[in-house]
């Protein structure tokens, strides 16, 4: 394997390396309760809006243990997230807007978004929120048989719904949106977008999701032809990230175009235009370009062709840009 093919762990991505899920434990009740009552059981607190709880002294998850779980939320079901650093891992989430307050003040503790504290946090919480809002939403999306219309009931430990009409008794499971993600190169240029409501100057890698019957790289050369009128010929993958915002997977890839001619088709872009290496460098400078932020594995896709087309670091010359 061409080894420069290898990227940097995403965020959100790499929760594996200290993550055990655990999965076939979820169905063992006793076991559940057992490691939720255990005095290392650590339990992630989200809100309904799938914010989490943060210290409020850092950028750190305001974690609870069984004793707080069982003083301030006895009564809220945990769904297991799995076993990490050899401690239980477990899903809370206050949906009482009136007791919101209440928990920021007794547990110390601040609300922040995936969006806002993903690249604050250590990259193992940040898996963890990521994980946790993706589970959390999809509990919250699912509460009725897509089959009969009967609620639905949560088992095993929050990660499958069962209807609860005996006579259809359907297992859902949580579901994942498959998106592919790309940067598009012709001949030392990158072909990059923008939408009308984003930030001046900023501009992206072009993005869309996978429709049924599809393979990722024919997704690929779809996107690409529907929002900019370019023609692909070769995909190669990239690297991966969990998007739970609300229930994606960002599958990205490096692709070649067949010529640099551009005919959007449609309205989603404001702007499709190819860039050079220099391009991108001079507009960094001058504030004209301003690449997706480090949470987007649109920024590693960018990342890895300007340092293997041009030598290139992406992050020292934004950090170049923005020095007094």
């Amino acid at each position: 394997m061409d080894r420069a093919w290898l990227a940097p762990t995403n965020t959100f991505a790499g929760l594996s390396l200290v993550l055990d899920r655990v999965a076939e434990s979820r169905d063992e009740s006793a076991w559940i309760v057992e490691n939720a009552r255990s005095p290392s059981a650590r339990y992630l607190l989200l809100d309904a809006a799938g914010e989490a709880f943060l210290r409020r002294d850092g950028d750190r998850l305001r974690w609870l243990d069984a004793d707080e779980r069982e003083r301030w939320l006895a009564d809220t079901r945990a769904s297991l997230l799995g076993m990490a650093y050899e401690r239980p891992h477990f899903l809370l989430v206050a949906d009482d807007p009136g007791r919101i307050e209440e928990l920021e003040h007794a547990l110390d503790a601040r609300r922040a978004s995936l969006r806002s504290a993903g690249l604050r946090l250590d990259a193992d919480e940040a898996g963890l929120f990521a994980y946790a809002k993706g589970l959390s939403h999809w509990q919250r999306e699912t509460r009725f048989c897509t089959y009969c219309g009967a609620a639905l009931l949560l088992v095993a430990a929050g990660h499958r719904a069962q209807c609860t009409n005996t006579e259809c008794a359907r297992l859902h499971f949580p579901r994942t949106d498959a998106a592919v993600i790309m940067l598009v190169e012709h001949e030392g240029a990158c072909l990059l977008g923008r939408q009308a409501g984003w930030p001046p100057g900023r501009y992206s890698t072009l993005a869309g999701f996978v429709e049924p019957g599809e393979a990722l790289e024919d997704a690929v050369r779809r996107e690409v032809a529907e929002e900019a009128g370019v023609i692909v010929d070769e995909v190669r993958y990239h690297s991966s990230q969990p998007w739970p915002m609300p229930a994606s997977l960002m599958v990205g890839f490096i692709a070649t175009a067949r010529s640099r001619h551009i005919a959007r088709r449609d309205h989603e872009l404001e702007d499709a235009r190819w860039f050079t290496p220099q391009q991108i460098v001079d507009g960094i400078s001058d504030g004209s370009f301003v690449p997706s932020t480090r949470l987007s594995v649109s920024y590693q896709l960018l990342t890895y062709w300007l340092q293997c087309r041009a030598g290139l670091d992406l992050a020292a010359l934004v950090e170049a840009a923005a020095a007094p």
